[in-house]
């Protein structure tokens, strides 16, 4: 109970921050320096799979799992920053919060897979593994669509904010959150744990917060944005 009373307060105290943070949609642009904030949610989780005891990686299930947590942050921490174009300061309160909440989510997602959790025989073909293991498939893949979207929405030497154009930028203003909050349902429905359950919620209500925030920032800078466009869920919110 101690540490999930950590991470709840993690999560308040994060979700605070990013509230009174400036945020305007196009900063994936121009953001590096601040996304080595997620390099502890790759490098703490490779220290506890490959150089302590981890007993349970050798069970399919647990190994599949730890796949998609792998696969998302190889890509976010450590493909992503190198893609993006110039930088931009992030404020070094919300920095830091997130830096720890990596930290402490990595490990506690990865210590929970390589050392603790029991699936049943048969696991991997149970429909609620195969369904959130397409689940964070179409999530992966919807969320690094959409942060290429974003990442050439300027050509070089370009400046100032455009509109979002392609994949499912056509129909919401937050693609990109979208699927990550679809990436992280599904490996919370696959997982079926409370510690993915409690990141799943986490992503859901930060990530949505900064949709709205961005739709609404579109609306009021462009006149012409597609008025057809909801916030998060496509022709829903």
């Amino acid at each position: 109970m101690g540490r999930f009373w950590l991470y709840q307060r993690l999560l308040i105290a994060l979700f605070a921050c990013s509230k009174e943070m400036p945020d305007t949609p196009n900063s994936h642009c121009v953001e590096r320096i601040p996304e080595i904030k997620e390099l502890p949610a790759f490098f703490v989780p490779v220290f506890l799979v490959f150089f302590t005891s981890a007993s349970r990686t050798s069970h399919l299930p647990n190994q599949l799992l730890l796949c998609m947590y792998f696969c998302h942050y190889v890509q976010r921490s450590l493909i992503y920053p190198f893609l993006i174009r110039g930088g931009k300061s992030t404020p070094f309160a919300s920095f830091a919060l997130a830096f720890v909440f990596c930290i402490y989510n990595g490990y506690l997602q990865t210590r929970y897979l390589s050392h603790y959790a029991e699936y049943p025989s048969g696991w991997v073909t149970h429909p609620a593994f195969i369904l959130g293991g397409l689940l964070w498939l179409f999530g992966w893949l919807i969320n690094v669509h959409s942060d290429h979207i974003l990442r050439n929405l300027r050509q070089p030497g370009e400046t100032g904010y455009k509109i979002p154009r392609g994949g499912l930028f056509e129909f919401i203003s937050g693609a990109n959150f979208f699927g990550e909050i679809m990436e992280w349902a599904g490996f919370a429905l696959a997982g079926n744990s409370i510690h993915s359950l409690a990141f799943a919620i986490f992503t859901m209500v930060v990530l949505a917060s900064r949709a709205v925030a961005h739709h609404k920032w579109y609306l009021s800078k462009f006149e012409d944005y597609p008025k057809s466009r909801k916030a998060l869920v496509p022709f829903v919110f």
